[in-house]
């Protein structure tokens, strides 16, 4: 790019016009030029009339502007302009031409630079405008949308293993069930995360809720003909058809469950709330994980009820009409949600360039799925290592070693076997489900006190230090009493307030710290390897499936957890320049 002055002298009007051409180098030309007929100028005596000058300059095509070019550049580029022109030509040097100017310009984020940085408004309407949404009708359709598919995903994720735990007085189905839906994630997700980065948002969205909901039902389905059957030993469970059935339908639910979660919690809520509005997408954030939460306490609650009252058969058809009900509706709030927002996510998700060289380089591995598959782990992994906040989503990732001693799958049947009422069990996750929503009122004011990174280091050594008092407990061998069982599960009730505080925290972290382009690429690597640490604690429980290993497995899930606390306090004590960059707000780091 190439920036050319021209000065023209008029009698009525003087003016300099400042255009900006394209060009294989970057250099500055001053030419002067005269309506009235060329003259040589007199350095000793110059005209009367250029004495003054009326300045006026144009900007165009502000928005692209190459590295400037070296003065061997200049002057080779401005050779044969020398020779011809008979005027001389002026070079313009300034420093902070050279280093405020054209840095203000350069990178592809001038805009937001530029509105940000000019003081324009006063303190209290920029906090006004940083708190109010882009779009905000679009923001409530979604709210709407995740509170429908949600409220259906997680009484789902409660009523199959309690379901299958009434079956045979094991954790080893539930636990198989669990191993190879996570071995699905880790190996889909990265393939997942790179198709959804590729393809329409809506469109794509709406496949995989019908996906989901399709999987839902076939499981559904499964479970009842088993129910109706009824093994009567462990292993006759594990080589059945309809079990291997159910273990696929499990597989592709929780792997379309991930590719839907990261869409919205890393894409589609930045859109919406705006990418430079950070109280709007903070509330956004929260919104979004109270709608999870409240879905949680529901759905665990009334089928807890239902399962308390009802056959498992009764309940489970129950399920299956909620599904069928909420799959319409979720599409349309999807269609909604891209209508009230001016068609935002129609928006493309990386620069038409490298758009266009990604899909042409990918278009050959579209007939090898195999080999494409494993290109996008690789890029994945490759992605994710390189973040700039690596360690706080490897924190994120140790808490998912816990796979007991927090509210699942495994939890679930450990205490159906331990004789507890579903009821019970239901309040139970719904309990912790609400300590979650409170999580995000208590998160805020955490933020507000401690700041950012603080906030998250003071819930993960809350969840670390409660989790040690209930391992503690559980060793003691008095859950078989009523009142050090109700501790037990009070004691892990209440460090889901410090997890659920770091989940908030750290999701703003990672939003700060991951480039849009690749946010479900890397989001859907991470929720990977965070499947790929469950996997192993779930094949350790298929080795000591017994619920007499119970405290074994809890030992362990403690200790990922202290593990994670570690690492985030020491990646907070140690900051580097990428960090300080990032978080310069906050005063730890400063």
């Amino acid at each position: 790019m190439g920036v050319v002055i021209f000065a023209h002298a008029q009698p009525s009007t003087n003016l300099f016009s400042l255009r900006q051409i394209h060009s294989s180098s970057s250099y500055l030309r001053i030419r002067p030029h005269f309506s009235s007929g060329r003259r040589r100028l007199n350095p000793k005596f110059p005209p009367p009339r250029l004495d003054c000058f009326s300045l006026r300059c144009s900007l165009t095509n502000t928005d692209v502007c190459n590295p400037v070019a070296t003065d061997e550049e200049v002057h080779e580029g401005t050779a044969s302009a020398d020779s011809n022109c008979p005027v001389p030509v002026v070079h313009l040097k300034s420093d902070a031409l050279e280093t405020e100017a054209l840095n203000l310009l350069a990178g592809g984020t001038y805009v937001d630079t530029l509105l940000t940085a000019l003081p324009v408004l006063s303190e209290e309407e920029q906090n006004a405008i940083a708190a109010t949404p882009a779009h905000p009708a679009g923001l409530y359709a979604l709210y709407a949308s995740c509170l429908a598919g949600n409220l259906v995903e997680q009484l789902w994720n409660f009523a199959w293993p309690a379901a299958i735990a009434l079956l045979h007085p094991s954790l080893l189905p539930v636990a198989v069930m669990g191993f190879f839906a996570k071995v699905a994630v880790i190996v889909g997700g990265p393939l997942v995360g790179k198709l959804m980065d590729h393809f329409p948002r809506v469109p794509a969205y709406n496949c995989l809720t019908i996906v989901q909901a399709a999987a839902q039902l076939l499981s559904v389905g499964m479970i009842i003909h088993a129910h109706a059957i009824h093994p009567t030993s462990v292993s006759s469970v594990l080589v059945q058809p309809w079990f291997s059935v159910l273990v696929l339908a499990g597989a592709i639910e929780r792997l379309s469950g991930l590719a839907l979660g990261v869409a919205v919690e890393r894409d589609w809520v930045v859109l919406l709330a705006g990418t430079n509005r950070p109280i709007a997408l903070a509330r956004a954030n929260a919104v979004l994980s109270r709608i999870d939460l409240v879905c949680e306490i529901a759905g665990a609650s009334l089928f807890g009820i239902f399962l308390s009252k009802h056959e498992p058969v009764t309940c489970l058809k129950l399920a299956a009409s909620l599904m069928i009900w909420a799959l319409p509706v979720v599409v349309v709030l999807t269609w909604l949600t891209n209508k009230l927002s001016s068609g935002v996510l129609d928006r493309a998700k990386c620069p038409q360039t490298s758009c266009r060289s990604s899909s042409a380089g990918s278009t050959p591995d579209a007939q090898n799925i195999v080999g494409m598959s494993i290109e996008a782990i690789k890029h994945g992994w490759v992605e994710y290592m390189q973040q700039p906040v690596l360690p706080a989503s490897l924190a994120y990732v140790l808490l998912y070693f816990n796979v007991v001693l927090a509210p699942g799958g495994l939890m679930t049947a450990f205490l159906t076997q331990h004789g507890l009422k579903p009821s019970i069990i239901g309040g139970f996750s719904g309990l912790c489900a609400f300590m979650g929503v409170a999580a995000t009122y208590v998160s805020a004011e955490m933020v507000k006190r401690l700041g950012i990174l603080k906030a998250g280091a003071a819930g993960l050594i809350l969840q670390a230090s409660l989790l040690t008092i209930a391992v503690a407990v559980y060793w003691s061998r008095s859950l078989s009493q009523q009142i050090p069982l109700q501790f037990f599960l009070c004691l892990i009730v209440l460090s889901r307030l410090g997890h659920m505080s770091y989940d908030v925290v750290g999701a703003q972290i990672l939003q700060t710290g991951i480039p849009p382009s690749k946010a479900n690429l890397i989001g859907a690597t991470e929720v990977s390897v965070a499947s790929l640490a469950e996997s192993v604690m779930l094949g350790v429980a298929i080795i000591a499936n017994d619920t007499s290993h119970f405290g074994f497995l809890a030992m362990l899930s403690l200790l990922s957890v202290v593990g994670a606390a570690c690492l985030y306090c020491r990646w907070l004590t140690n900051p580097t320049d990428t960090q300080r960059s990032l978080f310069s707000f906050e005063p730890q780091i400063s």
